[in-house]
């Protein structure tokens, strides 16, 4: 099979790289490898220091060596396992003599010889014929066409991640081919200017040191991907997004809304009497970053951030009010229907004594009501539409869509808030979210939204106090929960299981509710919510417990969001230890809603690993959301911050977000100034955004 002319190398399909059979391009495709870009762009997970030539006498057992003798026996040998066979070999050079094996490898019968030179590494070991071995060394044989040039020994080399049957050592071969593939004068990225005003290699010459260092590099600043090269690398990933980033915010600014909003005299009386209480400086402050956003010509893309209880909804809703005074209409967008619901209860009570009406659109509507609904939506007889992702499918149709805020936006895909957006004519755009998001991560997923946060509580609001508490003291927190309990105040136990999972060890929630019920809190109703349950039977267990009539409430993860009962105090977290950070914080926010002092309690299980300690650790030091979102992104990493990967995140090859949050905020500056030196016509403009979003995997739905 011959390659296709007029090609940029990188485009060219893997199957053409010598070596690439079927079997092995099927097994590269599987982890997402197609072409050599891709291949190229799959950096080393780590690299090792084989350039130090030990004489053989000198190894010491435990120790990974590289060394490089003749052979002086090759052989197989059989054991007594039907089928099974090992390899062995003598390496030798001046000081001494070494044993290699290699286990059921035959094919190397006829690859290794007697008298061959050999450089070799691995780890040696003490073995029972009393002399030293190593087995299954990387190995390769300098007598060879290559010329002794080595890839896989002698130099500090590659380990690539496994992908299928394709092992790294033979990754690094298809990568050196691949690179040997590329002309020096390959298209750069990269302007001109930047790279030489950074110091950077060429791309060129960055691929070729980033994949195969020279020897004077230093393996720690390789191995925490810092050195010159990769660097360079990691800025073009940076500057490709930050690119797409600006042309998405020039875009937004050349759009025009499809209604003026003014905000008049009577306009905020509206709104005040809508307010059940006096805002705090925090939101004050937000709310008139978004008003001055809603009163400019061109549509408002803004991110709300505030802790769990700062009061985001209100805020949300005081703009609302200032859209739908001025004619146009609002869609309320949550993750899950009870959040949905509970939504709709809050900003229907508000606003029940104002002209505007407020209908709830989610997937368990009825057929008639929803027909009702979407003619009334149509003829804009409906100011404020609440609902879930049936807010986005095709026949939910506007009168005049002036405004759209969307909840706990990380649940959602890219697509998802697009297809909102576009029932509008570019209405406006407000996404919030509880869960404050580390500036480096915001950066990458919000980078096209001015950001707004809310980082005090309500006056009268107490600090919650969170207490780490070892499984063997479970009675004593079951006394102080019937103490909350008898004060009249209601608590939550969260598990983290539905149903008992032998390999897990959990506590099922279904199983410790009537534990609970019937040995610990007799005198009290316990009641049971879980993900598995029908939504009708959701309802009732949150209405009765909202009203009161159930005093502790076991569940799972279901009401990290969605339930807001005030006179609940005490959230119980069982094998908290399994647990993300971020999720602990969310199921802490359930509680310490009134004046009344709240608690959360952290029951924990030993043994414990040194990061789930850290963790509880953190929550016990403070309640600030935003101090623990940054400590969970550097726990656990962006792509595992959400608990999921989701779809709002890019997907970097290079780029830590952590660790490189400073190199970001380099490519965004460039990438500005770039932006403005390049006249771009609206159709340039859309095909970068296309490719970018493409390359970034930003369209996908979560």
């Amino acid at each position: 099979m011959s390659q296709p002319v007029n090609e940029d190398p990188l485009d060219t399909p893997l199957q053409f790289l010598k070596g690439v059979g079927d079997r092995r391009a099927a097994d590269l495709a599987r982890v997402g490898l197609h072409t050599v870009e891709h291949l190229l762009f799959r950096f080393p997970l780590r690299y090792e220091d084989r350039s130090r030539m030990l004489p053989i006498a000198s190894v010491r057992p435990g120790t990974r060596a590289s060394l490089t003798g003749r052979l002086v026996h090759a052989g197989l040998r059989t054991t007594r396992r039907r089928g099974f066979m090992i390899f062995e070999a003598i390496l030798s050079d001046d000081s001494g003599s070494i044993m290699l094996t290699w286990m059921n490898q035959k094919f190397l019968a006829n690859v290794l010889k007697a008298g061959q030179h050999l450089v070799v590494y691995g780890l040696a070991e003490m073995k029972g014929h009393g002399g030293l071995q190593i087995t299954n060394a990387d190995f390769e044989i300098l007598d060879d066409e290559e010329g002794g040039e080595t890839l896989h020994t002698g130099r500090i080399v590659p380990i690539y991640e496994r992908a299928g049957a394709v092992t790294p050592k033979q990754q690094r071969k298809l990568v050196f081919d691949a690179l040997h593939r590329l002309p020096p004068d390959m298209r750069d990225p990269l302007p001109e200017e930047v790279r030489q005003r950074r110091g950077f290699p060429t791309r060129y010459a960055a691929l070729h040191a980033t994949h195969f260092p020279p020897s004077d590099v230093d393996l720690e600043t390789l191995n925490i991907f810092d050195s010159l090269a990769q660097r360079r690398l990691k800025f073009d990933e940076a500057f490709e997004f930050q690119l797409g980033t600006v042309a998405r915010r020039r875009l937004a600014l050349a759009e025009q809304k499809g209604g003026t909003i003014v905000v008049t005299p009577q306009i905020r009386e509206t709104a005040k009497r809508v307010l059940p209480f006096k805002l705090t400086p925090g939101q004050f402050n937000a709310l008139k970053e978004i008003v001055d956003d809603l009163q400019k010509p061109h549509p408002m893309n803004r991110l709300l951030q505030g802790d769990v209880g700062a009061g985001k909804t209100i805020v949300a809703l005081l703009a609302a009010v200032v859209v739908m005074e001025n004619g146009l209409q609002v869609a309320f967008m949550a993750p899950t229907e009870i959040l949905a619901k509970q939504h709709f209860a809050t900003l229907s009570t508000l606003l029940v004594t104002s002209r505007f009406r407020v209908a709830l659109l989610t997937g368990s509507t009825t057929a008639a009501k929803r027909r009702q609904y979407l003619a009334e939506i149509q003829s804009g007889a409906i100011n404020l539409v609440i609902g879930t992702h049936a807010l986005v499918q095709g026949d939910v149709l506007f009168h005049r869509l002036g405004f759209v805020v969307i909840d706990e936006q990380h649940r959602f895909g890219v697509l998802q808030r697009a297809t909102l957006r576009e029932k509008g004519l570019h209405p406006d755009a407000l996404v919030m979210t509880a869960t404050p998001i580390p500036r480096t991560l915001a950066l990458a997923m919000f980078g096209d939204l001015d950001s707004s946060s809310i980082r005090d509580l309500p006056p009268g609001r107490l600090p919650i106090k969170t207490r780490m508490i070892p499984d063997a003291r479970r009675d004593e927190m079951h006394e102080f929960v019937r103490s909350e309990l008898q004060a009249g105040r209601q608590a939550y136990v969260i598990y983290p299981l539905v149903e008992e999972s032998e390999k897990l060890d959990v506590k099922a929630a279904t199983e410790m509710a009537d534990t609970l019920q019937q040995q610990v809190f007799p005198e009290f109703t316990v009641g049971l919510l879980h993900g598995k349950m029908k939504n009708d039977a959701k309802d009732r267990v949150m209405k009765a417990f909202a009203a009161g009539q159930i005093h502790l409430l076991v569940s799972t993860t279901v009401v990290e969001v969605g339930i807001d009962v005030p006179n609940a105090t005490v959230m119980v977290v069982e094998h908290a230890e399994r647990f993300g950070l971020s999720q602990m914080h969310q199921l802490r926010g359930r509680v310490g809603r009134s004046q009344h002092q709240s608690h959360c309690l952290l029951v924990y299980q030993t043994p414990m690993s040194a990061e789930a300690k850290d963790r509880l650790s953190a929550m016990v030091e403070t309640t600030d959301g935003f101090i623990i979102a940054e400590r969970d992104l550097q726990l656990r990493g962006a792509g595992d911050f959400f608990g999921t990967r989701q779809a709002g995140l890019p997907t970097f090859r290079m780029i830590d977000l952590d660790r490189d949050g400073g190199l970001m905020d380099e490519a965004l500056q460039d990438a500005e100034q770039s932006f403005a030196l390049v006249v771009r016509t609206p159709h340039d403009i859309s095909e970068l955004l296309r490719s970018w979003s493409a390359r970034f995997r930003l369209m996908e739905v979560g």
